[in-house]
């Protein structure tokens, strides 16, 4: 997908791939395009580093370092294998659909048609239609990635530094806030090292309400999909 290439070519011309990805990308929609709130969350992490220097918080530096490293690792996937909303979307599905029957799939894909949404499954199982679902939303996915370059302008110095490691501080909160707001799709992020990741979707499932989907009916389920989607 178009946004993938934008992410890589940002990475490139920012030199951070040479910076052995110790900083990262670009942000996505609201949750990162203003860049003076992002070059503030940047030098509030480097604040917070100086935790590193003292006995007393060395849990925070090693937390911040595990972030750190994850979020390299979850660059890397994005340039390995690209499409890394779609892996998201997928694993969000496959967590949401894991219990449910025949019948509810069923049920749910009705729903899904009434609302003229029409999802293309070979087989209603709950691993198809996960697939079927997440490959629908992505393709229709509106989100524009506004790099920190705004003009296509490189920020130079320290506020690039600031600016770049600010959206390292912002995925961390995302995904402290996913860890809260549904842990089953936290791990499931986690174990594909992508957790790091969720703040480029993390819109898309605050406007769609996607959390309601641990305890939701099949119908509350179907109108999250349509809310993403629309």
């Amino acid at each position: 997908m178009y946004y993938n290439n934008e992410v890589i070519s940002y990475l490139q011309a920012n030199k951070i791939l040479a910076l052995k990805l110790d900083h990262a990308l670009a942000g996505v929609g609201k949750a990162v395009s203003n860049q003076i709130e992002t070059i503030g969350a940047g030098a509030t992490r480097a604040l917070y580093y100086t935790s590193c220097f003292t006995d007393e918080y060395q849990d925070v530096c090693q937390q911040q370092k595990n972030e750190d490293i994850r979020f390299k690792n979850g660059v890397i996937y994005l340039l390995r294998h690209g499409d890394v909303a779609y892996n998201m979307l997928r694993l969000y599905f496959e967590e949401t659909f894991r219990y449910k029957t025949f019948d509810q799939l069923k049920l749910i894909k009705q729903k899904l048609m009434a609302a003229n949404i029409h999802i293309a499954v070979s087989s209603l199982t709950n691993a198809g239609f996960a697939f079927a679902t997440a490959s629908f939303v992505a393709a229709g996915m509106n989100l524009r990635f506004e790099l920190i370059s705004l003009a296509g302008r490189r920020a130079g110095g320290v506020v690039a530094a600031a600016g770049i490691y600010g959206i390292v501080q912002k995925a961390a909160e995302s995904a402290h806030r996913l860890h809260i707001n549904y842990p089953a799709y936290y791990s499931a992020l986690y174990a594909q090292e992508l957790e790091m990741m969720y703040f480029l979707i993390e819109p898309l499932f605050e406007r769609a309400e996607a959390f309601k989907a641990q305890w939701g009916s099949d119908s509350e389920i179907a109108d999250i999909i349509t809310r993403m989607v629309r």
